[in-house]
């Protein structure tokens, strides 16, 4: 079985692209991201502009004409098809108590750059002691609560910049 990606070229046009396709395209490497194509008996000069491998979109310039494309796999299509999107989950600005409980300790201060999984502060809960993690980097823009407080579940806790 073969896997088929959806490949879109300056958002106007759309193929499938099997991995037979792909082992068919007569192409030859000549330098650093260019490559000499042959289809049809025409010869093509292509080279990878720019590309962006986690959001798979590359600009890619055959005979001096510049073309945005973005490919997605069969995995891709599947989130897509399921409301997803890719990467989402990084672009957390707020945290939120997960659950009501007595702010132990706050580990961090507004303004403080943070990277991901560094601890940000300490919640008690059902008398366990929780360690809330940065989701991501960033910067502390607000803290709103303090050293003590209780608090409920969806309460805002930090802000990132």
């Amino acid at each position: 079985m073969s896997s088929t990606n959806k490949v879109k070229v300056n958002n106007q046009f759309e193929f499938d692209l099997t991995e037979k396709d792909i082992a068919n395209i007569d192409a030859i490497y000549t330098s650093d991201a260019q490559y000499h194509i042959i289809e049809d008996s025409i010869s093509y000069h292509t080279e990878i502009v720019s590309s962006d491998f986690d959001k798979k979109q590359y600009i890619i310039k055959v005979n001096n004409t510049n073309y945005q494309v973005h490919i997605a796999n069969a995995l891709d299509m599947q989130i897509a098809a399921m409301g997803f999107s890719i990467g989402s989950a990084k672009q957390v600005n707020a945290i939120k108590a997960p659950m009501p409980g007595l702010l132990l300790d706050i580990q961090v201060t507004e303004g403080q750059e943070v990277q991901e999984d560094d601890p940000l502060l300490i919640l008690e809960a059902m008398k366990m002691e929780n360690v809330i993690v940065s989701p991501r980097d960033g910067v502390i823009k607000t803290i709103s609560v303090a050293k003590g407080d209780a608090v409920d579940k969806g309460q805002l806790l930090i802000e990132f910049e």
